[in-house]
Order: structure tokens, then C-alpha cells, then sequence
């Protein structure tokens, strides 16, 4: 379990950003840029039991892993994200019931008839460049640009936002580093995330 620390800008033009421009990269970058294209598929039930409950679930492939996570809904204000998470690393892309057993889903994994409804409600696939930012005081944050979609059977919608995340350090330093990103003008806080704009598409069926 890790508690997850983020605050998630969403970009207000439809053009791409170009990455290196962002003024923080240039100031506290450490290493490369990277690149990934994520593919993930939450699941839940047909009545979205598990959202209710404030849990999420989820399996991603990031191009040579495929990854499980639960995470709880947890606390969201001015785009500042946190909440527990659980993630494993799987062989494959099957659900790994033991490592499950070992998260607050423990009571539904272990409830045959409840587990069997769950399917998958919605996915989201981009592209993400990030980079490792380093403050003065030995902080350490994943900045990250995420362009894509996410969508489900029948509806889909844009993702294209910029997520700032807490690796270690001091928190206060993501909300410093977030109005200085706001500060360009194309950039506002966003408490939405790529689950619930899912959700949101899944209940509009």
C-alpha cells in the first residue's frame, strides 16, 4: 500500500504541448524524458458496486508490464489528488486473486457470486512523456503529460492534462510547482480523474 499524491492540471487548448517548453522542466529536470503509451481497463460490476464504495480497479499495460491496482477514491481539493493504492506487477494480464485478498476488495474477491459480475467498464489509452523534477531541498516529483482518450463501447472523450506527482519530499512543493504551471495560462487545476470522466461515460449509456 503507498498513498498516492498528485495534483492533475488539465490542459484548455486542444493543441499539443511541446513538453520541453514547460517552464519547470528546463529548472528542476533530472535525466531524460520518457515515453510510454498506457493502456488501462478498469472493471466493476453492471450497478458500479466497487465506485460506490469509493475503490477502483483496474488492469494497465504500459509496454512491458501489465499492472494491478486498487485504489481508494480518497480526499480531492484544487486538483490536489490523494489516496491509498495498491499496485502489483502480474505476469500476465489476469487479475491475481491473491494479491487482491491483500487490499480492502478482499470481502468481494472472496464472494464468488459478487466477483463473476464484474467486467470491464471503460478504458483510457495515451500517450505520456515525463520526466523526473528535482527541487533544491532533494523533492522528488514525476512530471507528466498525458494525451489521449478514454472511452467506452459506444462514447468516448478527450484526455489531455498535466499531472504533477509526489514521489518524495515535501507536498507543498507540488502546489508550487502546479501555480507556476497555471501561471502560463493554458493550464487549470483539475479534481476530475481519468476514472471518473470514465465513470461518468459508462453511466451515460
Amino acid at each position: 500500500m503507498a498513498l498516492e499524491q498528485e495534483i492533475k492540471l488539465v490542459v484548455t487548448r486542444e493543441q499539443p504541448l511541446a513538453f520541453s517548453a514547460l517552464p519547470l522542466a528546463s529548472i528542476y529536470q533530472q535525466g531524460e524524458v520518457q515515453n510510454k503509451h498506457l493502456i488501462t481497463t478498469y472493471f466493476d460490476t453492471p450497478h458500479f458496486d466497487l465506485m460506490t464504495h469509493g475503490y477502483g480497479l483496474r488492469l494497465r499495460f504500459d509496454g512491458e508490464n501489465w499492472l494491478q491496482t486498487v485504489k481508494e477514491s480518497g480526499h480531492v481539493a484544487n486538483g490536489l489528488h490523494q489516496r491509498q493504492e495498491w499496485e502489483h506487477v502480474l505476469l500476465d494480464q489476469a487479475f491475481d486473486l491473491t494479491l487482491l485478498q491483500q487490499t480492502p476488495l478482499q470481502k468481494w474477491v472472496d464472494d464468488p457470486d459478487f466477483w463473476t459480475t464484474l467486467s470491464p467498464v471503460f478504458t483510457t489509452e495515451f500517450d505520456r512523456q515525463y520526466c523526473v523534477l528535482e527541487t533544491v531541498d532533494q523533492t522528488t516529483i514525476e512530471l507528466a503529460y498525458d494525451r489521449g482518450r478514454v472511452y467506452t463501447a459506444v462514447l468516448e472523450a478527450p484526455i489531455h492534462e498535466v499531472e504533477l506527482e509526489l514521489k518524495s519530499g515535501q507536498l507543498h512543493y507540488l502546489t508550487t510547482l502546479a501555480q507556476d504551471l497555471c501561471a502560463s495560462g493554458y493550464l487549470q487545476a483539475n479534481d476530475r480523474s481519468k476514472a471518473q470522466q470514465g465513470y461518468e461515460l459508462a453511466s451515460r449509456k
